[in-house]
């Protein structure tokens, strides 16, 4: 049991590449007590935080080593985290190489999407536990093998809360929302927006049928992070998609020039 969260920590990994598949399953020491004592509850947290910002620092030693941008995807359920990864693997095929790290409590449901796109993908299923932790993710590369100046997104499982206490390694974190969900959703889950380097707005095309200002929305992000990123598009329509394709380029570029 993650005492941070009082999530469970049994954890299957699933790859998905062309003619390979297995799965594995990681089962953690169970961390509950009978002493429910706050002290307690504080000291665990600290040591688990603790751990896992070590196991994050590793990653981000072995992301910067072989020049790889990785980069953490966030949102509530149903954002389109996935959806936005379909249309950018589709259409920036050839140019950048694309590796996946699917996130989800259950099923193989959106490895099996992106693996589609003939994109190589690893399935992590978390059980009851609601985010990715470092050491998960540190698995999850070791099956993947990313190759050298690759592009590596980390989707997380559809939470604004839990996921924005654990580094995952990730040189940047993009927290996505969709206009179908509150334009005060910023100011309601204010970590995960302090936490990340790009909020992009989805589902534009949804904007004449929802109640969803977004100046709001924006103004909102911005009052939590003032350096902020915002990007508004739709995986539908299509429109704001090259502003996102040309601020992963140029983070791929920072990435280089880093070297």
């Amino acid at each position: 049991m993650c005492a941070t969260c009082g999530c469970d920590s049994d954890v299957k990994v699933t790859m998905h590449e062309p003619g390979h598949q297995h799965t594995h399953h990681d089962t953690a020491t169970d961390h509950s007590h009978a002493d429910h004592s706050h002290k307690k509850v504080l000291d665990v947290e600290k040591d688990i935080l603790h751990e896992n910002d070590l196991l994050a620092q590793r990653n981000r030693g072995y992301f910067d080593a072989k020049n790889i941008l990785a980069l953490n995807l966030v949102s509530s359920p149903g954002s389109g985290k996935t959806s936005l990864l379909e249309r950018t693997l589709t259409d920036m095929k050839g140019q950048l190489d694309f590796y996946v790290i699917e996130g989800d409590q259950q099923t193989t449901n959106d490895a099996d999407r992106i693996h589609a796109t003939g994109t190589k993908v690893v399935q992590i299923n978390t059980g009851k536990g609601c985010h990715l932790d470092a050491h998960m993710v540190l698995h999850a590369v070791q099956g993947i093998k990313p190759t050298e100046n690759a592009v590596l997104f980390i989707e997380n499982v559809g939470n604004l809360v839990c996921p924005a206490m654990f580094d995952l390694g990730e040189k940047e974190r993009v927290v996505i929302i969709s206009v179908t969900e509150g334009d005060d959703k910023p100011l309601k889950y204010p970590d995960m927006f302090y936490s990340s380097t790009l909020c992009i707005i989805n589902k534009i095309d949804l904007l004449p049928y929802v109640s969803f200002d977004m100046e709001k929305v924006k103004a909102n992000a911005k009052k939590i992070n003032p350096v902020l990123e915002i990007l508004a598009l739709s995986c539908t329509s299509g429109e704001g998609l090259t502003q996102w394709y040309d601020w992963l380029k140029s983070k791929v570029l920072a990435t280089e020039q880093a070297v």
